[in-house]
């Protein structure tokens, strides 16, 4: 799921040297209000997999980001998409370690979450809010290439780079902004 910002950020920032020949895994891709998977798609890579909870467009299997490592294994992934899911994940830790441990060494990837600021949108739910200041506390173990605001909305947009040394860090005492009225929260 991606807007019109989303698309922006992506097309901007991926480059055919990280796609072409490349396996792809976009999680949360149920195609809602956009994908990046034709801007994706348009630069060949070897396989495009898109997953989410519920089937529709734009979702080749059915997984919880929270289950990519036991789906798919560590290290299956060249570039790793999530785009708007990251605030849905009632498990948002669980979910991340998996986002990190599904993408190679020298793999990347592209995510884009809400801030405070941002409207409830339950679909299925909504749970967290992101600033730029908890997307450097939660890659502090990846290379963050670009991380800059949403121009439109509030939210953060985030490329980073799993390095060859990469050593996962410690999220277990970390808090981010709850939406209000969430039962996650």
């Amino acid at each position: 799921m991606c807007h019109a910002a989303c698309l922006d950020f992506g097309a901007r920032q991926l480059t055919p040297a990280e796609v072409d020949g490349r396996e792809v895994l976009e999680v949360g891709a149920l195609d809602v209000n956009g994908s990046l998977r034709g801007v994706v798609q348009a630069m060949q890579p070897r396989r495009y997999l898109g997953v989410d909870l519920q089937p529709g467009p734009g979702v080749d299997e059915i997984c919880d980001a929270c289950d990519l490592l036991a789906r798919f294994g560590e290290a299956s992934f060249d570039l790793v998409l999530c785009t708007e899911m990251l605030e849905h994940a009632r498990r948002w830790r669980e979910a991340v370690h998996n986002l990190k441990g599904v993408l190679r060494s020298g793999g990347v990837l592209l995510l884009t979450t809400r801030s405070r600021g941002f409207p409830r949108h339950d679909f299925p739910e909504d749970c967290w809010r992101f600033e730029l200041a908890d997307c450097v506390r939660i890659f502090a173990d990846l290379e963050i290439l670009t991380l800059e605001s949403d121009r439109e909305a509030p939210g953060v947009l985030l490329k980073a780079l799993k390095p060859g040394n990469f050593r996962e860090v410690d999220l277990a005492d970390y808090a981010v902004g709850a939406v209000e009225g969430n039962s996650a929260s």
